[in-house]
């Protein structure tokens, strides 16, 4: 999530071999989103982490590190900001694209993101989000919001299998992964993982931390 110490984070994320950073765009009613990222958006919001900052916040995190940034959000954010001034101004700061959780495929088909299905997302619906997303089609693991849970979801294995039937775009997997384990499984299903709630978690404990929880999934998916 977007704050005053989110360059340091991210640079040491990447220093530990993240390949990519989602960068959290607070919203006050993050429908997607668990506990912990609703917990971080309103600590951003009460520091004062509104879209102007939160892009001002990308653009610094740019200076530190080369790897693609991919602003994270939700459609009523990018309503009050403007649709094509938002994606002007992510890209002028840096973003390499966009992840905009409530918005179907289909809709706003100008604007350039990563598209999501889900399990529950029909055949002609992953179609249309593979054919119109911008680099890696997003595999949410499981119906329901983000957050840690025990076990990699069952039904990963189905929507991949369902998903590599309409696409060769590669397949990225995120919601429920926390753990070294969950990401080693998940990279036999598909082409990258996506840690989104544990990670925010560990952060809490500063950029050292974070290196080490990310070192500890790039050694899993090395493996």
């Amino acid at each position: 999530m977007c704050g005053p110490e989110t360059p340091r984070l991210a640079e040491a994320a990447v220093a530990a071999g993240a390949d990519l950073v989602e960068l959290g765009f607070p919203f006050s009613d993050p429908l997607a989103d668990g506990p912990v990222i609703r917990r971080a958006a309103e600590r951003a919001l009460a520091l004062g982490m509104r879209t102007a900052a939160c892009l001002e916040c990308l653009a610094a995190t740019r200076t530190r590190i080369d790897r693609p940034l991919v602003p994270m959000t939700y459609s009523s954010l990018l309503e009050a900001y403007g649709w094509d001034r938002f994606a002007r101004d992510a890209e002028t700061a840096g973003a390499t694209s966009l992840i905009v959780a409530d918005l179907p495929a289909g809709e706003r088909p100008e604007l350039r993101r990563v598209q999501l299905v889900a399990p529950s997302s029909t055949d002609e619906r992953i179609r249309l989000a593979a054919d119109s997303t911008d680099g890696w089609l997003y595999l949410v693991t499981l119906t329901g919001t983000t957050g840690s849970r025990d076990d990699l979801s069952p039904a990963l294995a189905g929507l991949v299998e369902r998903a590599r039937a309409v696409t060769a775009t590669p397949l990225f997997a995120g919601f429920g992964i926390s753990t070294p384990d969950h990401a080693r499984a998940a990279a036999d299903l598909v082409d990258g993982v996506v840690v989104g709630s544990r990670a925010v978690e560990v952060a809490e404990n500063g950029p050292e931390a974070l290196g080490r929880y990310v070192a500890s999934l790039r050694a899993a998916l090395d493996a």
